[in-house]
């Protein structure tokens, strides 16, 4: 194993391995987030006051609310009220798709949603991490894209740079760390595809 850089840590107050990384040298400075901190601070409490205020059927005023703050947003979206996007302005959600309740979109870069997708209850959508071999813990930010006719279901996770095929499956509670193809049922820790979706005409 690679010895970690020396850092010149000061003692220990008690004992124990000292750490490999430094958070006090920790420097996003050249993460540009796309707006100005007014702007963000003005999103961020409009959407902590006014999202859980709308009726939870009425999704006109938060699909609204979005596009002033720069999200595409297509027709017939469903957004329930407790959903959460941290830079609307990378997001992107195609018509007639579903983002359910207590869903995460972490947006630090862009969020693209397919038309007639499904994000099911407590997702999240994470396009930021940290590198784990930086001792500065260095910001890692890559988009996201869930591709048309998906579902991802109640409680996963999809990882920065990740791409859901179209019409694809993610089972409930997997891991996403890495794309998936299209037309698959795909589950699991890490998730991966298991068979392929069939569909039966009604």
């Amino acid at each position: 194993m690679t010895a970690p850089p020396d850092f010149s840590y000061s003692p220990l107050d008690s004992g124990g391995e000292r750490p490999w990384v430094r958070l006090d040298a920790y420097d996003q400075s050249w993460y540009k987030p796309g707006r100005s901190k007014v702007v963000i601070l003005l999103w961020w409490l409009l959407q902590a006051v006014l999202f859980p205020l709308t009726p939870h059927a009425s999704h006109a005023p938060r699909r609204w609310l979005l596009r002033q703050f720069g999200a595409t947003v297509g027709q017939g979206v469903v957004i329930r009220p407790t959903a959460r996007f941290t830079y609307p302005w990378n997001v992107s959600i195609g018509d007639h798709s579903w983002i359910g309740d207590d869903v995460v979109l972490y947006s630090l870069a862009q969020i693209t949603i397919g038309q007639h997708c499904v994000i099911s209850q407590k997702s999240y959508l994470c396009t930021g991490s940290h590198d784990v071999h930086d001792p500065r813990f260095g910001l890692i930010v890559a988009p996201v894209t869930v591709e048309n006719g998906a579902w991802v279901a109640t409680d996963c996770f999809v990882a920065p740079g990740v791409t859901v095929g179209a019409n694809s499956v993610v089972g409930a509670r997997s891991s996403v760390l890495k794309s998936l193809p299209s037309g698959q049922i795909c589950y699991g820790t890490p998730c991966r595809a298991v068979a392929p979706r069939q569909m039966v005409n009604g």
